[in-house]
């Protein structure tokens, strides 16, 4: 069921920057619901969206699944 021509479903350099980055920024936006804080709320809104810019960038730098600059790693 393994292909040796898979991807790796976004396990590179630039897919984990942007999830972290989004996950900082749901989390936040998360506690300032909590909290009732709106201007706080938006401002996590725009984390989540510089978590998906970032990855774009990083992708077009080379560090995405199909980059120059990612080597993937074997799965032994």
């Amino acid at each position: 069921m393994s292909d040796e021509n898979e991807p790796g479903h976004g396990n590179s350099p630039a897919a984990w920057v942007a999830v972290i980055i989004m996950l900082v920024g749901i989390a936040g936006g998360t506690l300032a619901f909590w909290f009732d804080q709106p201007v706080l709320v938006f401002a996590s809104v725009g984390v989540v969206v510089l978590g998906l810019i970032a990855g774009l960038v990083l992708a077009k730098l080379g560090y995405g699944v199909n980059g120059t600059r990612y080597a993937p790693k074997s799965h032994s």
